[in-house]
């Protein structure tokens, strides 16, 4: 399969009547404008089902989770499988090639385990239906807080123990096949200190390991009178911190902290959507840039999925941090939305492309190393993944999905 771009816009270049050549037996295709396909490093894909659904009560970050958990407790396999084919799809649709799902609804609402792994299943078959890339991160999640057993609501998350979960993660890894198996701490109020440490020397080095980290004030605060330590210094004790790393918004963060995540080359997803929508505040994304580490974007919760207005919104946000403009070159952030994120899941999307209307309203006028300031989802004309051209979601069926959420 060859690919004919009139231009092609990469990390500091932009090519001029391209020809890249896929292995694939699908026919040429012509296109106008393309990029790179975009890495999506975190997702919680039942999330999608709260879109729209949570604003008018207001409130802050805890009482939107405590709506989030109500959701998680409806769900089975099927309801999994249907709300991420509706996002996974939409995902595509966007521009997206690969997901980073951080999943940890494993059991039923009642704490059992599913004898077949269904819910792993059943995102598995959601990714592959939608063509996006799947990197699995099986998070290990034990406890309501520093000290505190599970609530009743989180017990499905939980697998009683470091060594039941290495035992469930490792059963995993032969049951997905074309899935990139990683693993994933919830935060430092989930898993105590000892525990990460366990499981990290229970894993696998050349897995990827995600985790929240310092999203909320609370957690920074709680975190230093149980250990003595920011959530940063935690990881770092526990040997989680180095280049397989992700860490998740990183929002508070002292100076020693950025300096700690910079020299383990650890990479910071950034979700500002979610961040925005949530109220958690703005990251220091060019600080952790200076210091080495290395920026890519998550649609976390989706209550937007669009990779241009993350990136621009990483921007400006450093923008309002700063008072200053171009915080990150156009080079930057094109990096930080595709390679630098498959990289992070470690996912080869290397020939997923995305073509681009430049002559929309939004994009008419820009210059395409900019093309990202203005453009949004609804100007990604065609998505090419894993050699396949993607068609449009079906929002029959979506409608369908939350008439039985109504219901």
């Amino acid at each position: 399969m060859r690919v004919f771009a009139k231009r092609l816009i990469l990390p500091g270049e932009v090519r001029h009547d391209a020809v890249l050549e896929i292995d694939s037996p699908a026919p040429d295709v012509r296109l106008g404008t393309v990029v790179p396909a975009f890495a999506n490093t975190h997702s919680h894909a039942f999330h999608r089902l709260l879109r729209g659904r949570t604003n008018a009560g207001g409130g802050d970050f805890w009482r939107w989770r405590t709506e989030m958990y109500a959701v998680a407790g409806r769900l089975d396999p099927d309801l999994m499988f249907e709300a991420a084919s509706l996002v996974y799809a939409e995902m595509v649709a966007a521009g997206y090639a690969s997901v980073g799902e951080f999943h940890y609804v494993h059991h039923d609402a009642g704490g059992r385990a599913y004898p077949k792994h269904e819910m792993e299943a059943a995102i598995a078959a959601a990714a592959h239906e939608a063509g996006i890339r799947l990197t699995l991160l099986d998070t290990l999640y034990l406890r309501g807080g520093f000290g505190r057993p599970l609530l009743p609501e989180q017990r499905r998350f939980g697998d009683a123990s470091v060594d039941r979960w290495l035992e469930r993660w490792h059963e995993l890894r032969s049951l997905l096949p074309g899935v990139v198996l990683g693993a994933a701490f919830h935060s430092v109020r989930a898993v105590a200190p000892d525990e990460m440490a366990a499981a990290v020397r229970g894993l696998p080095d050349d897995v990827p390991l995600h985790v929240h980290l310092s999203e909320q004030p609370a957690e920074n605060v709680e975190c230093l009178a149980a250990t003595g330590l920011t959530p940063t210094g935690v990881l770092e004790e526990a040997g989680a911190l180095s280049g397989r790393t992700t860490v998740v918004h990183a929002t508070h963060l002292t100076d020693d902290d950025v300096r700690t995540l910079g020299e383990a080359r650890v990479f910071v997803s950034m979700c500002p959507t979610t961040e925005g929508d949530l109220g958690d505040g703005l990251g220091r994304a060019r600080d952790l840039a200076d210091a080495g580490a290395r920026i890519t974007v998550g649609s976390d919760q989706n209550v937007t999925v669009d990779p241009f207005e993350e990136l621009r919104l990483v921007e400006r946000g450093a923008r309002l941090a700063s008072g200053r403009r171009g915080i990150f070159t156009p080079a930057e952030l094109w990096t930080a939305g595709a390679a630098a994120g498959h990289r992070a899941l470690q996912q080869d999307a290397t020939l997923d492309l995305v073509e681009v209307d430049a002559a929309s309203m939004r994009t008419v006028g820009c210059q395409p190393e900019e093309l990202f300031m203005a453009a949004a989802a609804a100007d990604v004309r065609t998505v090419i993944t894993q050699g396949v051209v993607r068609g449009a979601p079906d929002l029959d069926r979506a409608a369908r999905l939350f008439e039985r959420i109504a219901g």
